[in-house]
């Protein structure tokens, strides 16, 4: 390696995003202009650390890249290396601190999820400086208001309910429309209120049958002959457990959920003779190019990040509170995750046009209030 006054590393952790190929050209990009820094780029997340699997990155090699969906360094959401399944499950961390260490880094720029930001908590109690950048379409991150990559999702997850709504006038059906979001349910909420969709099912408010299918029979009584449900994979019946896709070890979270819009769609048969039909959404929120926000995003928390990697302020995660840039300590956001309150205020303007949320307005509209009285107080 040639002589330098500062080296930064950097690498994209868990899924794939819009908006991640945005935020390692402003962190290069800045660190090359504006720091005179070396930028390494480690391949597949922190796999990348582990194998030494690295690459300079230089200005051309991040220029043309801002609209692209994606991630040019590649991703992992299978390499934690405090549980590496590559290697069965092994603790492989002493192996990323080594890397660390012989690439002589002056700190690393990790830009991931709520997964990556806990190992990266966790890797800085063994010497590694690092710097998170906050991107996930869940955005469920605590301790940032808005994520990379979100509201590209949130986009197309509308863009799909605007079109599910003419077949479903059409063919007089109700149609059940799944989202991604794990245990938290921004994408339905904001996609479903910017859609107009009569019935959100979010995980944070568990639902009831009866509350969905009498919303379906009065829309169909008062001559609406269709409704449209927009569900967040992890939402789930009242007194029941989530629908899990699939279960397995090798992930960063052990099951994944999918598969809610059927259970609903069966659980609605009984009581309806309505035609219905779902559609799963699934990865096509995480593709394609992101949107001018999300670029927007990408760039100002990128360049921050950099700028904090090279004054030597880490161990922290850049963030967006109140439309204002700021950061916050690793160990406050560590394996914690930000759902959707119940005094959001998304919520209470879903409620005043009509929107459902699968149990009566009263408990919904009576958390909101308690939740305000005691932050007031």
């Amino acid at each position: 390696m040639p002589n330098h006054s500062l080296r930064v590393g950097v690498l994209t952790g868990g899924g794939d995003c819009p908006g991640l190929n945005a935020a390692l050209r402003a962190v290069t990009k800045s660190l090359t202009l504006q720091h005179d820094a070396e930028v390494l780029g480690f391949r597949d997340g922190f796999r990348g650390l582990v194998n030494r699997t690295v690459e300079p990155l230089r200005y051309r090699d991040v220029s043309g890249i801002l609209t692209r969906g994606g991630t040019i360094l590649g991703a992992s959401n299978k390499a934690d290396p405090f549980n590496y399944m590559p290697r069965g499950g092994a603790d492989v961390s002493a192996q990323v601190v080594k890397t660390y260490r012989n690439l002589d880094l002056d700190a690393l720029v990790a830009i991931g999820g709520d997964g990556t930001m806990s190992i990266a908590h966790r890797l800085t109690d063994l010497g590694v400086d690092i710097v998170g950048v906050p991107k996930t379409i869940d955005n469920d991150l605590v301790g940032t208001d808005h994520t990379v990559g979100f509201d590209t999702a949130v986009s197309i997850a509308t863009d799909a309910l605007d079109r599910i709504h003419t077949t479903a006038q059409s063919h007089h059906r109700v149609m059940i429309v799944e989202t991604m979001g794990r245990y938290a349910g921004w994408i339905a909420l904001h996609a479903g209120v910017a859609s107009g969709a009569d019935v959100i099912l979010l995980p944070e408010i568990e639902y009831e049958v009866d509350e969905v299918a009498q919303v379906c029979r009065d829309r169909e009584r008062s001559g609406q002959r269709f409704t449209i449900v927009a569900v967040a994979e992890g939402a789930r019946r009242k007194g029941e457990d989530y629908v899990v896709q699939e279960r397995g070890q090798e992930y960063t979270d052990s099951i994944r959920l999918g598969g809610i819009s059927r259970v609903l769609a069966d659980q609605l048969r009984e009581p309806l003779d309505t035609s219905i039909r779902t559609t799963v959404l699934g990865h096509m929120q995480r593709g394609g190019s992101p949107t001018a926000y999300d670029r927007n995003l990408a760039t100002a928390l990128g360049t921050r990040a950099a700028a904090l990697a090279a004054a030597g302020t880490t161990g922290v995660m850049v963030a967006v509170q109140d439309d204002a840039f700021t950061q916050v300590p690793l160990r406050e956001i560590a394996d914690k995750t930000r759902t959707v309150p119940g005094d959001h205020p998304l919520l209470a303007s879903g409620l005043d046009v009509g929107t459902s949320f699968g149990v009566d307005d009263l408990e919904i509209r009576d958390g909101a209030t308690a939740a305000s009285l005691s932050q007031e107080g």
